[in-house]
């Protein structure tokens, strides 16, 4: 089973004997982790060996909602009936294991004890807790540890940079350290004409540019994007767009907004992000930039389809509110509106007054935004 560091984390407590901290560990981020069969299959195997059966037997059925054959989750099962000495449910669950892995030694060892003590009183005379315990599931793996993770690359790149430097000495190698972008780039470089003649005359525009004020822009807004920093690009390419800029500029600039990718949680440079504030000044050169704000949710609706609720964006603090923005995701979410949450949205402008929406696109909720 592989496992990412907040529930690694939580299996080697458990491994450690340290099964309240790792329980802890796991509660704490439960809405991070909300529909994850890992998650709900830890937290009821870890609850198991505590000794909280009532919680064990609640996570093991959610995890089965999700995965109805998995091995691991019907042992867990079948554990909990054989101890409240409903072997009929019990022996199904092991029987359904054994069909998919017939050679399971769990399943073996419990069938085994369940034909010797058929009788229900010389069944409850073995049912001690160190003889049930053998016949949980294993606590699974936890992954190698950081630390021997980053000790094996720093040996592997010291070994790969003494090679490498020999190789490019002799000339087996091109030399890797020259300059170059992260993207390539060269296919949405102006033209020379293009940078003759940036700019319209006339018209109406929310911002009048002069010719080396709409380059310098373009270049900027590519230099960012080669760097795949997309929502600080698309800032300079929005505001060409608003302007009396040339319609072949501005047809660059289109192109280059079709070409940039889609944020995450772990990939948005926090760095780009745009302050509410900012972003009500100038609607205009903010839409379809993404954001990761934080706030409340209220009003919330969910259907089927569609999830929807007003933002308070700051709020999370519960002392400053810096405005109420509505949000709209394609699908239902689960929200907590007692806890406060960081939405990843991109900007929309809606009407003729540009009135400013969130199109979501992640929620993060957990108790350390509460800190």
């Amino acid at each position: 089973m592989k496992l990412d560091p907040l529930l690694s984390k939580a299996v080697r407590l458990a491994k450690s004997g340290d099964y309240e901290g790792a329980l802890k560990a796991l509660r704490a981020e439960e809405d991070r982790y909300y529909g994850s069969f890992k998650y709900y299959y830890l937290y009821a195997l870890i609850s198991l060996y505590t000794g909280a059966f009532v919680d064990a037997l609640r996570n093991f059925h959610l995890a089965r909602k999700i995965k109805m054959k998995d091995p691991d989750t019907m042992l867990g099962l079948a554990v909990l009936y054989l101890k409240r000495m409903d072997t009929v449910q019990a022996v199904d669950y092991y029987l359904d294991v054994q069909e998919i892995d017939p050679k399971n030694k769990i399943v073996k060892r419990a069938l085994s004890v369940i034909r010797k003590n058929s009788d229900p009183e010389a069944l409850s005379e073995w049912l001690t807790p160190e003889r049930l315990k053998k016949l949980f599931p294993p606590i699974p793996f936890a992954g190698i540890p950081l630390k021997m993770i980053l000790t094996t690359v720093v040996i592997a790149l010291v070994s790969l940079i003494i090679v490498s430097t020999i190789l490019i000495n002799l000339r087996v190698l091109p030399n890797p350290f020259r300059k170059a972008g992260d993207r390539p780039s060269a296919q949405f470089v102006l033209t020379g004409q293009e940078r003759r003649a940036p700019v319209e005359v006339g018209g109406s525009y929310s911002y009048i540019l002069t010719g080396d004020q709409a380059i310098a822009l373009y270049d900027r807004a590519l230099s960012l994007f080669t760097a795949h920093r997309d929502e600080a690009a698309k800032i300079n390419l929005n505001r060409i767009l608003e302007s009396n800029a040339s319609e072949g500029l501005k047809n660059r600039a289109r192109i280059l907004l079709e070409n940039m990718e889609i944020p995450g949680f772990d990939t948005f440079r926090r760095g780009d992000n745009a302050d509410f504030a900012e972003v009500i000044s100038e609607p205009v050169v903010y839409r379809n930039v993404f954001v990761i704000w934080r706030g409340m949710a209220t009003n919330i609706e969910v259907t089927d389809e569609s999830t929807r609720f007003d933002f308070l964006v700051g709020y999370d603090t519960r002392r400053v509110l810096e405005g109420i923005i509505p949000v709209v995701f394609d699908r239902p979410v689960a929200i907590n509106s007692e806890r406060p949450l960081e939405v990843l949205a991109r900007i929309e402008l809606t009407g003729p007054n540009l009135d400013i929406r969130l199109q979501g696109l992640a929620i993060h909720q957990s108790g350390r935004l509460e800190n």
